[in-house]
């Protein structure tokens, strides 16, 4: 069985050490084998080869966090939500939330991004690590959902 509040940790205290630049956490929070992507739903934003991102393996991972990270601003806030558990496999544990991000313009919060993220959680000697996280963010334009076609499956 597995400990679902501990994965919902683990996301939490992904977003929180990255937002802050806690670099020497990071390694802890990854698999040898993760693999990390990003990009947009439409693939076609004017800054798509900022946000893209597909590697694999820890070092690769950390090594693109790294440099994406010192070039974004802080404060910047990664406020998971609507965090849940898709499946159970063995010692992989499949997850999705939402992701809203803000940044800090003339003293106040404002929305920078929004998406989704899956990741996979395994338990890896007793402690949960991503295997895997996708970030894909939002860019087009919300429109009735009937008549969307922003959503998977549409």
């Amino acid at each position: 069985m597995h400990d679902r509040l501990a994965i919902h940790e683990l996301l939490h205290r992904w977003w929180y050490s990255y937002d802050e630049g806690l670099f020497d956490v990071w390694p802890e929070l990854f698999t040898e084998d993760a693999w990390f992507t990003s990009r947009t739903d439409r693939g076609d934003h004017p800054h798509e080869a900022y946000i893209a991102s597909d590697n694999r393996g820890r070092d690769k991972v950390l090594a693109w966090q790294r440099e994406h990270r010192v070039t974004s601003p802080y404060p910047l806030r990664h406020n998971a939500t609507n965090v849940h558990v898709d499946s159970e496999a063995g010692e992989d544990v499949s997850v999705t939330s939402y992701i809203d991000v803000t940044h800090i313009v003339n003293g106040l919060p404002a929305a920078l991004a929004s998406g989704v993220v899956r990741a996979v959680a395994r338990r890896d000697d007793g402690t949960y690590r991503f295997a895997a996280v996708h970030v894909v963010l939002d860019t087009v334009d919300s429109a009735p959902l009937g008549e969307s076609t922003g959503r998977p499956g549409a």
